[in-house]
């Protein structure tokens, strides 16, 4: 049987994860909060993505209901706005705890995108945006910025 979109996307989302993580082994408290990335070190790079999933889990969990998936009033269009709000909530939060949250986050991400019925993942689709765009897509993007500086410095 032929894997489904959901379960595609899924399983990319892991295996982006996983090469995200392997961007950020080795590197220490100091490298870590080193700014680079315009005005964001690895850590807030960390943290808003760990945002972006606390942010969008709900939204996944109101699809798996069949409801709307942003809430009433709010709009993403801003997206620069939400980044910056995502790093600066975490700016003076310890690497440790923040590689932590992203853990739990994506955990919980992931955990409400299973819970959408496979019928919504269709690309290009509000449940498969979703899930890309926070996952599998973010990771890799971030993950490639991470290893071009880690090159650049030698780090």
């Amino acid at each position: 049987m032929a894997a489904t979109s959901k379960e595609e996307l899924l399983n990319e989302a892991a295996r982006e994860y996983k090469a995200l993580h392997e961007a950020l082994q080795g590197l220490n408290e100091a490298q870590m909060t080193e700014v680079w990335f315009g005005t964001w070190s690895v850590r807030d790079i960390v943290a808003h993505i760990a945002g972006w999933h606390q942010e969008m889990g709900p939204a996944l969990e109101r699809l798996a209901r069949g409801e709307r998936p942003i809430r009433e009033g709010v709009s993403y269009d801003d997206v620069d706005a939400w980044n910056a709000r995502f790093a600066d909530a975490r700016r003076n939060t310890a690497v440790a705890d923040v590689l932590l949250e992203l853990d739990k986050t994506h955990e919980s991400f992931l955990r409400a995108a299973a819970a959408v019925p496979d019928e919504r993942f269709q690309p290009g689709k509000t449940a498969w945006k979703i899930v890309d765009g926070n996952s599998a897509h973010h990771y890799r993007e971030h993950g490639e910025q991470i290893r071009a500086w880690r090159a650049a410095r030698g780090v």
